[in-house]
């Protein structure tokens, strides 16, 4: 019934722990993608310069090479032929100097036949119908890039290809001075850029950005675990406590009404009780002199005592008085239980061990009830041990608490009964009310204090009050 109860408190923090898990998860795995898509468009963005700076170069190269060569070497030789070296070395410084501290891997210069007439790669020059269809398209007069990637498939989707080249066309034209129309198309430029640093660049920059949000998300995701486990551990205690009050309310109830009718139904059996026993004591009296030996009287009186005492059991349960509070010592309390019990502990062959500590405070408390429990306890502590034994008492005090401990040698208490030995009735004597411990828990609580009874590690068990130090007047 307890763990359905809990089960059941715990459904709508589940609901609201898996809500914020999920909802991190959905999280992450959106600043992935955003960090992704922005990569992917700073490379986007990338190219896109590139590709502008390209035609940018183009513009300043095909101005360069109109006024600087083919104007001055068309005026000299009255042609060109870049297979003369002093034609080719000028060609070779115009280009150098115009594409100087930029990207450029390559250039190659086409001629209207396809062929490659200037190249930064020797080996290139005079290779023919290598342009394909960008070279088509810029004899025509439009210009196209377009970007090569070497690498595999993953390497080409993640962004890091082993290269990355940018490779443009556009037309060669001839230039009418003072004016910005220009003339027919000359020749064809190819210009090639090397982007695989700028790309490596960015996809370190993604890995970086991706790094930065897992260590982000996973301290968020560390901080939140533990603040949900403290949430559930905070739900199940306040659920624990709840049940435990239901639980003690639901008993305190029940022992109120038991307790009502315990004590009127003692009241009536206490009033000829009384009767019984003086009639027995005046009927012994009578006899002595007719059969002093007839043991009907003595057991008549007997008996009407322990029924007595039954009946005092019964009635301090059922109405514990409160206590009148005076300032006392618990070792002073306890040294008059031991001397009252001391014919029994010699008699019977126990043996104390007691171990006080030192300036022991005083507390304010009832002595006479105090000194009801732990009667209660010691009898208790004795009957564990019939054949004698030793029975330690300890004496501590710390943070305003002063702890008792009383230990037998007995066989402890069974673990599937420590729960119930608290409850009213309940006793596995032969012959006992089951209200001894009760009575002592009741004078505990009276005074502020708390009691358990433990097992002990090699054999025995303990029993431990801690009673609140309170300064009197």
């Amino acid at each position: 019934m307890s763990e359905n109860h809990l089960e059941e408190k715990a459904k709508p923090f589940r609901l609201i722990k898996y809500f914020t898990f999920t909802s991190l998860i959905v999280i992450f795995v959106g600043t992935l993608l955003i960090s992704t898509f922005n990569t992917h468009l700073t490379r986007a963005v990338q190219r896109r310069e590139s590709e502008d700076f390209a035609l940018l170069l183009v513009e300043n190269l095909n101005h360069q090479i109109f006024l600087q060569f083919i104007i001055p070497i068309a005026l000299k030789y009255g042609k060109i032929q870049l297979r003369n070296i002093e034609q080719f070395e000028r060609m070779d410084k115009i280009v150098r100097g115009t594409v100087h501290s930029f990207k450029v891997e390559l250039v190659n210069i086409y001629d209207m036949n396809n062929t490659i007439s200037y190249s930064f790669d020797q080996g290139l020059i005079g290779k023919k119908d290598i342009g394909g269809a960008a070279y088509q398209k810029a004899v025509s007069g439009q210009s196209t890039s377009k970007l090569v990637q070497r690498g595999n498939l993953w390497e080409i989707l993640l962004g890091f290809s082993k290269e990355s080249r940018i490779i443009t066309f556009a037309p060669l034209r001839a230039e009418k001075p003072l004016s910005t129309i220009s003339g027919p198309v000359l020749g064809v430029v190819e210009i090639v850029q090397d982007l695989s640093e700028d790309f490596r660049k960015i996809f370190r920059y993604q890995v970086l950005v991706i790094i930065t949000c897992t260590v982000v998300m996973g301290l968020i995701f560390i901080a939140l675990f533990f603040v949900v486990k403290r949430g559930e551990d905070i739900i199940e205690q306040r659920a624990l406590d709840r049940l435990k009050l239901k639980e003690q309310l639901s008993r305190a109830e029940k022992l109120s009404s038991l307790g009502e009718m315990v004590a009127g139904i003692s009241h009536e059996i206490r009033n000829p009780l009384g009767i019984i026993r003086s009639s027995a004591e005046l009927l012994k009296k009578k006899m002595l002199g007719y059969d002093p030996s007839n043991p009907i009287p003595d057991i008549i009186v007997k008996e009407s005592s322990r029924l007595n005492n039954i009946i005092t059991d019964f009635l301090n349960f059922a109405k514990p008085r409160m206590p009148n509070l005076k300032s006392c010592r618990v070792d002073e309390i306890l040294e008059k239980n031991l001397a009252f019990l001391a014919p029994q502990i010699q008699d019977q062959g126990y043996v104390i061990k007691k171990r006080y500590g030192n300036h022991l405070p005083e507390i304010m408390a009832d002595s006479d009830m105090l000194y009801q429990a732990f009667l209660n306890i010691f009898i208790n502590a004795m009957q564990a041990m019939p054949d004698g034994g030793e029975i330690h008492v300890e004496i501590g005090s710390s943070d305003n608490m002063i702890e008792i401990l009383i230990k037998d040698e007995g066989e402890g208490v069974p673990d599937n009964i420590l729960e119930k030995i608290w409850d009213p009735f309940f006793t596995t004597k032969e012959k006992g009310t089951g209200l001894g411990l009760g009575i002592v828990k009741n004078i505990i609580q009276s005074h502020e204090g708390s009691i358990r009874i433990e097992n002990r590690p090699s054999r025995g068990a303990a029993v431990i009050i801690q009673l609140p130090v309170k300064q009197g007047a």
